[in-house]
C-alpha cells in the first residue's frame, strides 16, 4: 500500500533529489587522477623546456628564443585550460568557448597596443648624447 508524504515539503525534497541525480548522469564531467598527472606531467614538461633552452643558450638569437617561449606558454596554456579546468568547446554549451575567444582578443588587443604605444615612444624620445647623458647624471 503505498503512503502519500507527510508534507508537500517532503515530496518535494524527494523530486528535487531525483533531478538532481539525473542531472548528475547527464554532466558527463570526469575528473580523474590519471588525467591531473597527465597534466600535471606535461605543465612540468613544458616548463623544463624552456628554462633549459634560457640557460643553456641553445637557440641562435634572443629573438628566436622569444618567439620559441611564447610558443610554449601558449601550449601550456591550453594544457591549464584541458586538464585542470577541464574546459573545452562542449562544456556548457559553448559558452566557456566564447569567453575564452573574447578574453584572448583582449589581450591581443592590449599587449599590441601596449607595444605599439612603447615602440612610438621610444621612436619619438630625442636621442641624447655621450654629453647630454653625462648632464644627467
Amino acid at each position: 500500500m503505498h503512503q502519500p508524504p507527510a508534507s508537500a515539503d517532503a515530496h518535494s525534497a524527494g523530486h528535487d533529489a531525483a533531478h538532481h541525480h539525473d542531472h548528475e548522469h547527464g554532466a558527463q564531467v570526469h575528473f580523474s587522477l590519471r588525467g591531473y598527472l597527465v597534466g600535471f606531467v606535461l605543465s612540468v614538461v613544458l616548463t623544463a623546456i624552456p628554462f633549459w633552452l634560457v640557460m643553456a643558450k641553445v637557440l641562435p638569437s634572443a629573438t628566436v628564443t622569444g618567439i620559441v617561449l611564447v610558443g610554449f606558454a601558449v601550449v601550456q596554456i591550453l594544457v591549464h585550460m584541458v586538464y585542470f579546468l577541464h574546459l573545452d568547446a562542449r562544456s556548457e554549451g559553448g559558452w566557456n568557448l566564447l569567453s575564452i575567444l573574447f578574453t584572448v582578443i583582449l589581450v591581443v588587443i592590449l599587449l599590441a597596443g601596449t607595444l605599439w604605444v612603447m615602440h612610438h615612444m621610444n621612436a619619438n624620445m630625442m636621442p641624447m648624447t655621450p654629453h647630454d647623458a653625462r648632464m644627467v647624471d
